[in-house]
């Protein structure tokens, strides 16, 4: 079986694990700030997509979320970046905007991808030949004024950033049509691949793989742009993130890029 077909059969059946544990109770525990949750469902569900991986890529090298996998993605070789549940913050309040996603790598460049947003029945996936929400081709929206963009705020990633973070959202609400904030980052990344939304901005430094490696797969494939928030070419350690429909990218980051320089 292909990496991406693995990629997506993995996600596939974890995304089940999830949604039959999801609106449960179930214990709920923090981990580096008080936002940052885990359950069962998360560790759970990252071993069932394990599981699927190594079924057929018996020595597969893993970057995830929970427990002890690499934490970063191998320059060389082969290896798959999973979230088992990304939004669990929305998870655990009830919000069912949250994804199970999984990002197949080979020498440092994504060769598939798959989100899966059960509780909303969406299932966005790309390979080599095709980008699709839920078996349809998906391409990105092809509006061309920023002024009319529905952008969102993603990867927040603790309070030390907040200020930033605030500047951050001041600026999309001035400079965009309008705002969106929803909890999960490979959801809104999907969302962008879809048409969804115009535009997704992070500040964040070196963001975690499994928060962007899928999603930018998805919105690249389905026509869109990604960079670093200066507009240089994205790569996993990037300082800031913007995604975008390609339309009007350059107004994008003119509008974005000195955000974290910009006082309250």
């Amino acid at each position: 079986m292909s990496r991406h077909e693995t990629a997506y059969h993995a996600a596939l059946e974890g995304s089940e694990v999830a949604h039959r544990l999801y609106r449960t109770e179930l214990s709920v525990t923090t981990k580096d700030s008080a936002m940052d949750y885990v359950t069962r469902a998360d560790t759970e569900t990252q071993r069932r997509i394990i599981d699927r991986i190594v079924e057929d890529y018996p020595d597969a090298t893993i970057v995830g979320e929970e427990g002890d996998e690499l934490k970063s993605v191998p320059a060389d070789g082969s290896a798959w970046v999973i979230d088992p549940i990304d939004g669990t913050s929305n998870f655990v309040h009830d919000i069912p905007f949250w994804a199970t996603t999984v990002a197949a790598v080979h020498d440092g460049d994504t060769v598939g991808a798959t989100t899966i947003m059960p509780a909303l029945g969406n299932t966005y996936t790309a390979g080599p030949d095709r980008v699709t929400l839920n078996g349809y081709r998906m391409t990105v929206s092809e509006k061309t004024a920023v002024e009319e963009f529905k952008v969102a705020a993603i990867l927040r990633y603790g309070p030390e950033r907040d200020d930033v973070f605030g500047n951050l959202l001041s600026t999309l609400i001035r400079e965009f049509g309008d705002l969106r904030r929803l909890g999960c980052a490979q959801g809104t990344l999907g969302m962008v691949a879809s048409g969804s939304l115009d535009a997704a901005v992070s500040t964040q430094s070196n963001p975690n793989p499994w928060d962007t490696i899928a999603g930018v797969y998805l919105v690249e494939r389905a026509g869109g742009t990604v960079t670093d928030i200066a507009g240089d070419p994205w790569t996993p350690d990037a300082d800031g993130f913007v995604a975008s429909n390609g339309q009007a990218h350059d107004a994008v980051i003119e509008r974005v890029s000195d955000v974290s320089n910009r006082k309250k």
